[in-house]
């Protein structure tokens, strides 16, 4: 299986969409809204099989202290192959070591993210969203 990734590779709304569908991952599907999360992103990292959009990583970061990684998803067909693990990566990469990456797990997804190298804080707060 031939997988390309991508750093900052323009996508559509509505590929996001398909991929939060077919992901499993729980995030709005109204076109608006998905279209102002991308391009209010300042990292997106993608994976691609040929022409499809099958993986990713979508972050806010200063580039020096901290990424929150907002989402990362992949195809559940492409899921168990390490390309959650490769948009992770990527995102690291991109930012550099010296600078922090955070992410909020959903609890579906909570045994995951030990064994791709992150660390869970007991430190955090939140204010949910009002929808």
């Amino acid at each position: 299986m031939e997988i390309q990734f991508r750093i900052n590779e323009k996508v559509t709304a509505q590929a996001v969409i398909e991929l939060f569908k077919n992901s499993g991952i729980n995030r709005p599907i109204d076109e608006k809204l998905v279209q102002m999360m991308i391009d209010n992103s300042n990292l997106i990292v993608t994976a691609w099989k040929g022409s499809e959009l099958i993986g990713i990583a979508r972050s806010v970061t200063d580039f020096c202290y901290c990424c929150y990684l907002s989402d990362i998803a992949v195809k559940k067909e492409f899921q168990k192959f390490g390309i959650g693990k490769t948009l992770i990566e990527l995102t690291q990469q991109s930012v550099g070591e010296q600078t922090m990456l955070l992410f909020l797990a959903s609890a579906s997804a909570i045994e995951y993210y030990p064994k791709v190298g992150f660390e869970k804080v007991e430190n955090g707060y939140i204010i949910k969203r009002k929808t």
